[in-house]
């Protein structure tokens, strides 16, 4: 199906389910319970479980497959959204032109890094890219914000006003990003009960280009030029020594990693119109490299569970202040409800990467190959266990 093999169109299923489905599987709590603040069914959030989704898929392309780790695709994400609302100012709100762009944009940025950068392999490839977002952020924050070519509006951000051309801008389309006259803004909420789902068209329109996208890296995987990237990360220097030149797959590697990452900028674009300087820095870089691991390099899905992971903490665990948690162990006497606030205090709120890095130093530990290794042990844990109890059950008749 799709031109995929049984486990790889089980797979895209599986990950189509969960994606039209998070409305109802990211919600599990009553609206006005004491746990709803767990929840994370509602757009903004779900909207960055996808994009960083898309992001991370990426990034594994070129981490997973080949084994170089990139430190400046934060470059690309950043790009990406200055070309998106560069689109929305000059021409029209509709997102289809600024995402298409987007790529383009990211897709000639990372040909140039990528060209410089791949001279160098291991910790100096590393570095390099290190450089260009740095020097990206440099020159979006500073340079580039020059009142006689303000390209990035600086620190304050790139951002529509009233005032901005907008060519192709019609009355009766909506005065916000669309798809041909689709605000991405709109969204139906669905009242079941004690509970409440939100389905947002900017979600929706994010998730299927993170399916297209992971049908995309599933066939680059299973593809030829998938097995060369593999045989890059396996031994690279043996494969220059029969003569074969891997510097055009690597190439080829970065640039589609690159445009994944412009894709993704395209799409913050596109759900909020405003461009940042901050989204260029290396911390940026960084993070999708935490989800990618997190998840499990090289796999498929992991890039996808890494991103959610992060996210859900950075969005969830961060709102817990103290009088959450004052509420939680209010049960206690005020003595041990004071102490338990104090314990807990440094791992949530403004203290969530402290969480986080513990979860990351424990999977890194005993989980090498990220959440999908985790998954795959309690699979192989549950069998084994379910034959062992299929031979004890098992009965024997006796020899005449």
């Amino acid at each position: 199906m799709f031109g995929l093999d049984k486990k790889d169109t089980t797979l895209l299923l599986v990950v189509a389910a969960l994606t039209m489905l998070a409305p109802f599987l990211l919600n599990p709590f009553p609206t006005e319970s004491g746990m709803a603040q767990f929840n994370a069914g509602y757009p903004d959030l779900m909207q960055k479980f996808v994009i960083f989704g898309i992001f991370a898929i990426g990034f594994n392309i070129l981490f997973g497959l080949t084994g170089y780790l990139s430190f400046g695709h934060a470059a690309f994400l950043g790009v990406g959204s200055y070309a998106a609302v560069w689109i929305f100012k000059l021409f029209t709100y509709n997102v289809f032109p600024a995402i298409l762009l987007s790529v383009i944009v990211a897709a000639l940025f990372s040909l140039l890094i990528g060209f410089v950068s791949l001279r160098r392999s291991g910790i100096y490839f590393s570095i390099l890219t290190l450089a260009f977002p740095q020097m990206s952020f440099a020159l979006a924050y500073s340079v580039l914000s020059n009142p006689k070519f303000n390209l990035t509006n600086g620190e304050t951000g790139l951002q529509v006003y009233a005032d901005d051309p907008q060519r192709f801008h019609r009355e009766g389309l909506p005065d916000l990003p669309h798809l041909f006259g689709l605000s991405m803004r709109s969204t139906h909420t669905m009242e079941i009960g004690a509970w409440s789902f939100d389905f947002n068209v900017g979600y929706y329109l994010c998730a299927i280009v993170m399916l297209v996208t992971f049908y995309l890296s599933v066939r680059i995987f299973r593809s030829p030029f998938g097995m060369m990237l593999r045989a890059v990360k396996s031994n690279q220097q043996r494969m220059n020594y029969t003569g074969l030149n891997t510097r055009p797959y690597t190439l080829a590697a970065f640039v589609i990693s690159g445009m994944y990452a412009g894709l993704a900028g395209g799409l913050l674009a596109a759900m909020d119109p405003l461009a940042g300087a901050e989204r260029m820095q290396w911390t940026a870089s960084g993070e999708v490299v935490l989800m990618t691991i997190l998840g499990g390099a090289g796999t498929l899905i992991g890039p996808i569970l890494g991103a959610g992971f992060i996210k859900y903490f950075e969005n969830i665990f961060s709102k817990i202040n103290d009088n959450v948690l004052h509420q939680w162990f209010s049960f206690m006497p005020d003595g041990i409800e004071d102490f338990m606030v104090f314990i807990v205090h440094p791992f949530v709120g403004k203290g969530w990467h402290l969480t986080l890095g513990i979860l990351f130093m424990l999977v890194v530990i005993f989980l090498p190959g990220g959440l999908v290794d985790g998954g795959q042990r309690i699979g192989r844990w549950l069998r084994s266990r379910g034959q062992k109890e299929d031979k004890t059950t098992g009965t024997t008749e006796p020899a005449e």
